[in-house]
């Protein structure tokens, strides 16, 4: 356990009591597998929050939780294997969940399925910012919700979780946001889709800061499909955040 009190060291500490809590929580069927990055993605994970989580951000976005291709791969939010790897610089050993779904395999930085989510992402990032170090300045890229949830071979979004499963999940995701904004001390809190916009407003009440949103990229959205980063880069403006 990290003994300084940086903001990365504050943010590792936040993620592995986030990840003992949510270890524990039991779901039933429709849900038949629970991946849980933070465990078996350690080492990227950590990599990444030490990396770029060591300086106080003006922004944060909040994804919702780790997408098939991305983060349960490689450990990091939206984790574009090309991104995390090339652009960001980041490649750690990756193990594998307690139970994995064979429809749903982790191949860790050797999986060659796009996650088209963060490939918008990071694109927008790295057209706007040329580095990662100058992206990573003042912004930081987070999800709401560390796990992921499968159906057999379907994707679930904890959106769909029944109220009595979803409640100890948001606690405990409620109180490591509050954790992270604590440590990077943000102006703005950009929720990427509605959902982390509206746990956002939730978690954050009465802080100091202020909560805005952008379309999230998911290919399931047709108006992310009719120009993704031409739209997100507008609302950005007008929201004050960007020039």
């Amino acid at each position: 356990m990290p003994t300084d009190r940086s903001p990365a060291a504050a943010l590792i500490a936040a993620a592995r009591t986030l990840s003992a809590a949510v270890d524990a929580l039991p779901f039933a069927p429709p849900v038949s597998h629970v991946y849980n990055p933070l465990d078996y993605a350690w080492a990227p994970h950590e990599a990444y929050l030490r990396r770029y989580g060591a300086q106080r951000k003006r922004i944060v976005f909040l994804g919702m939780n780790p997408g098939p291709f991305g983060m349960v791969q490689c450990g990091v939010p939206f984790g574009e294997i090309d991104a995390v790897r090339d652009w960001m610089g980041i490649e750690a050993p990756i193990g594998k969940p307690a139970r994995e779904n064979p429809k749903r395999p982790v191949e860790g930085f050797a999986c060659t399925r796009s996650e088209v989510s963060g490939r918008r992402l990071w694109s927008l990032f790295r057209e706007r910012f040329g580095t990662a170090d100058a992206f990573f300045a003042e912004h930081f890229v987070a999800n709401y919700c560390p796990l992921a949830f499968f159906d057999h071979g379907r994707n679930l979004t904890p959106d769909k979780l029944p109220a009595a499963e979803a409640a100890p999940l948001y606690a405990a995701c409620d109180a490591h946001l509050r954790a992270l904004v604590a440590a990077l001390q943000p102006e703005w809190v950009i929720g990427i889709g509605a959902f982390a916009e509206a746990r956002a407003v939730e978690a954050l009440a009465g802080l100091p800061l202020r909560i805005g949103r952008v379309l999230h990229p998911s290919p399931a959205s047709p108006a992310a499909n009719r120009g993704w980063s031409e739209a997100a880069t507008r609302q950005m403006v007008a929201q004050g955040l960007w020039v």
